[in-house]
């Protein structure tokens, strides 16, 4: 009785919603064009990081290969952009990575994405707003912190020094923007974003006229030169070995893991699947414009930079401006620091924008309250998802000091382009949404049942006769069934479990593995034959030939690289990141209210349990029915009380 219950607690959590969009007209207003997305994601993606970003990874990482940096780093957020825009021609919607997990992994899996991607936002727009404030503190010589320091000092654990009222104010004030409507918020995008590449092509402009190419081939010599002429205003940098690459292939990778961070943000764009007039031709085009510019603007700085100012002499804080010295034109100063007012001001909006856009289709679809769904008639814009997101967002940018955080929300962000990635590679080789009628799909979830998943992935180590390995490399249809699809997803999960442990061991014992350690060398080649073997697997298998405006080219490996990027940067977070991870999803169980061993289990396996999830697999209830009286969170929260 007992194993039973819990197979059928398990099927709960793993039911899937269709791709179809949700009937009806969409309650969200369709005014987005192409560039308005476009103006979005290299607002939200092109932000201050750039300004700062190049200076710090080009002074102690990669010297003048910073531009190959940005271009290995581009490449490999180019993986995840191609699956988001393979899933925005196929299931255009708000949610994001949300809908498109729900779809493929399940219910339980589509919360863990959109909590997280809650966080990610909630943290990223807190600290946009805070770099502002510290933007406009040390243009005005620091004269805004010391009042608020001396008149409202905190002296709290884990709290900022002083509650910082500028950025309550201006996250507030871009609050009321997005409750205004879709259409204004991308005007303004649009302003902010024009006015930040234009100052950025007045960096790449003016460093190829001042440059010189000496710059990319530094000695010894010049070092020397240049440490005996230094006034200390600045220290030195090192030098590495001089040339064009001074700290070697070990430095161009180290600064483009770094430098990955700066192409973030582009994921804003499928969030307006609802808004957009052509979403699923607006968003994979927008997806790849936006980080092609983003990509030109970054390679173009980063190489101007490095031609103007030799690499040991960057300063790091503050590149651009003391480039600007460096070089004699004193008034280019302000306008770089205008260009980081407008990367940061585009940079909050982008932030912001999506956040509502995730609450409003997890509140659709019954993981939240329902009342977070609530459309404005008017604007048409999930009003009440805006001003709740909002103001969480203005409360921790008012006490919070964010710096600490940003590893955590960077966890979030790698997550879903997994999740992406993974449901791309997935549902390339399902059958097609109308051989499923006969399902009983016309309820908004369905379930998933969880015994042809585990024959799949039986099928794999138990295939030791030549019919069963001969059938799995040559399948007899050209035509997805659900047979192969099963096949395929049991497949591409031990994939991730492969890819996982490969990105582990390369993490946290590589000086052991390239030095020649049996064990390690072992153990790394059995996995990467054991991945090699279940891709060709994969590979074989027949996909669907349903027609769209964007395909992910050269299936599975794409997506298979993708994941494998976001893994092993993931694996390179620190304890304490992981432990801060773990208690958001303590915070998850807690609210759950389920106390069984198995929900105490999950929150250890870092999976969020959520009240919704666990409310429905208990007493059998789909997503979507909750009034607010009827809500589980609701009745949670009342019955602790009481």
């Amino acid at each position: 009785m007992l194993c039973q219950r819990v197979c059928q607690f398990g099927q709960k959590l793993v039911r899937r919603r269709p791709l179809e969009t949700r009937g009806g007209e969409s309650c969200l207003a369709r005014c987005l064009s192409t560039m308005d997305l476009v103006a979005l994601g290299v607002g939200s993606t092109l932000g201050a990081g750039v300004y700062i970003l190049a200076g710090a990874v080009a002074k102690d990482k990669a010297g003048p290969a910073i531009v190959i940096c940005f271009l290995v780093a581009a490449l490999t957020c180019v993986l995840s952009g191609l699956c988001y825009a393979e899933f925005g021609a196929r299931a255009p919607g708000s949610g994001s990575s949300y809908l498109y997990s729900y779809a493929t992994v399940g219910q339980l899996c589509a919360f863990i994405t959109g909590w997280t991607l809650i966080l990610s936002y909630v943290i990223g727009s807190a600290s946009v707003a805070r770099a502002w404030s510290s933007a406009i503190d040390s243009m005005t010589g620091n004269h805004m912190s010391r009042v608020l320091q001396g008149s409202f000092s905190l002296h709290v654990p884990n709290l900022a020094q002083y509650p910082d009222f500028f950025s309550l104010g201006l996250v507030l004030l871009l609050t009321g923007l997005l409750v205004l409507g879709a259409s204004e918020s991308a005007l303004v995008t649009k302003i902010f974003t024009d006015m930040n590449l234009l100052v950025l092509s007045f960096v790449f402009l003016s460093g190829f006229i001042k440059g010189d190419a000496r710059h990319w081939q530094l000695t010894q010599q010049d070092y020397e030169l240049a440490k005996s002429g230094s006034n200390d205003t600045y220290s030195l940098g090192p030098l590495g070995s001089g040339g064009f690459v001074p700290f070697g292939f070990d430095g161009v990778l180290r600064g483009a893991a770094t430098c990955f961070y700066a192409f973030v943000g582009f994921d804003c764009i499928a969030t307006a699947g609802e808004e957009a007039h052509h979403p699923q031709c607006s968003i994979p085009l927008g997806i790849v414009i936006s980080l092609f510019v983003c990509f030109v603007a970054c390679f173009g700085v980063s190489a101007a930079l490095t031609l103007t100012v030799p690499y040991y002499q960057i300063h790091p804080d503050s590149p651009l401006p003391q480039a600007s010295l460096y070089i004699g034109w004193t008034p280019a100063r302000r306008v770089v620091a205008a260009g980081t007012l407008c990367a940061l001001s585009s940079s909050l909006l982008g932030a912001m924008f999506p956040m509502p856009r995730v609450i409003y289709a997890m509140a659709e679809d019954g993981l939240l309250f329902r009342g977070l769904a609530w459309v404005h008639v008017r604007t048409r814009t999930p009003i009440i998802a805006t001003i709740v997101s909002g103001t969480l967002a203005a409360f921790m940018a008012l006490l919070f000091e964010l710096s600490d955080l940003v590893d955590l929300m960077s966890i979030g962000t790698l997550l879903a382009y997994s999740l992406v990635a993974f449901s791309v590679l997935v549902l390339r080789y399902q059958p097609g949404q109308d051989l499923r009628k006969n399902e009983k799909t016309e309820v908004e979830i369905t379930e998933v049942k969880p015994e042809p998943e585990a024959s799949s992935l039986a099928s794999v180590p138990e295939a030791g006769n030549s019919k069963t390995l001969k059938s799995l490399c040559n399948p007899i249809n050209t035509i997805p069934t659900q047979k192969y699809g099963h096949t395929v997803y049991g497949c591409a999960l031990l994939l991730v479990l492969l890819l996982t442990i490969l990105c582990l061991i390369l993490a946290q014992w590589p000086s052991h593995l390239f030095s020649g350690d049996p064990l390690c060398t072992t153990s790394a080649g059995l996995l990467l034959l054991l991945i090699f073997g279940t891709t060709f697997i994969i590979w074989r298998q027949p996909q669907n030939p349903t027609p769209l405006n964007f395909k992910v080219p050269a299936l599975p490996v794409l997506p298979l690289m993708s994941i494998f990027v976001n893994m092993y940067l993931m694996m390179q977070m620190t304890p304490r990141t992981w432990a801060q991870f773990g208690i958001w999803m303590v915070i998850g169980k807690w609210l759950s209210g389920d106390k069984g061993p198995l929900g105490w289990l999950t929150p250890v396996l870092f999976l969020i349990p959520c009240p919704h999830i666990f409310s429905n697999a208990i007493i059998g209830d789909l997503p979507g029915t909750y009034k607010w009286g009827e809500c589980p969170i609701f009745l949670l929260i009342v019955s602790f009380l009481y």
